[in-house]
């Protein structure tokens, strides 16, 4: 099937394939493969961070605490409802663009037959919110090597708590080569976030393992009792 026959879009909470090479592995093929360990890492702290929330705030976010894999992290801005600009972009990015990336684009390291695909992944992001992540990949060329690679998003909010931020992370498969390299999406998977609910502040007995509660006794305060002598 070739590039303009495909149709664009995502369907949520589904994987859609979008076509592309035959060596293409299938998704839990790539986590498990030893560069999609980043995307674990910060995903695992994304999920840390959101704790009984359903998005993280972005105020929270502290570089330090994906140190291992922040060479390919990114934070994107939401600047219309289809499309987002990268505010801070790891070395990884900088060297797939050969460029530094502050300000550009997300759409930027997409090919224009496949931004049509990325539009409405950024606005389920940042809508629904959702979480999005998206296989990629990048054909060989003089100077340039086949690359795979992987996209994922995670929703953010900001102070006051409008989901209009992305924690990003992007890695790939294979030499870079000549920069720069843009990629083509092949597959999406798009899952829509559930409210968590809130933790109860006091624990909540379980009939038939809970103590009775004692009723409440009121104690008797004594009281000083003035004597009068005629000493």
């Amino acid at each position: 099937m070739s590039s303009g026959d495909r149709k664009p879009g995502v369907t949520l909470g589904a994987f859609r394939d979008l076509g592309g090479p035959a060596d293409i592995l299938p998704l839990a093929d790539k986590l498990r493969a030893k560069w999609c360990r980043p995307l674990q890492q910060v995903e695992a702290y994304w999920e840390a961070m959101r704790g009984g929330r359903t998005v993280p705030p972005r105020s929270e976010i502290d570089p330090r605490g994906i140190e291992t894999a922040l060479e390919f992290a990114f934070i994107a801005e939401q600047v219309a409802p289809t499309h987002a600009r990268l505010r801070i972009g790891g070395t990884h990015l900088c060297d797939l663009m050969g460029m530094e990336v502050r300000g550009m684009p997300l759409s930027a390291i997409i090919v224009p037959v496949s931004r049509a695909r990325l539009a409405p992944a950024l606005e389920e992001v940042f809508a629904t919110p959702a979480r999005a992540e998206l296989s990629l990949i990048a054909e060989k060329r003089l100077g340039k090597p086949a690359l795979s690679g992987r996209l994922l998003l995670l929703p953010l909010a900001d102070d006051f708590g409008d989901v209009n931020r992305a924690l990003g992370c992007f890695v790939t498969d294979g030499p870079i080569g000549r920069a720069p390299r843009r990629f083509e999406i092949v597959q999406a998977d798009i899952s829509a976030l559930a409210d968590r609910p809130r933790q109860p502040t006091q624990p909540q007995p379980v009939a038939g393992f809970g103590d009775p509660r004692a009723g409440f006794r009121p104690h008797k305060v004594p009281h000083l009792r003035v004597v009068k002598s005629d000493r």
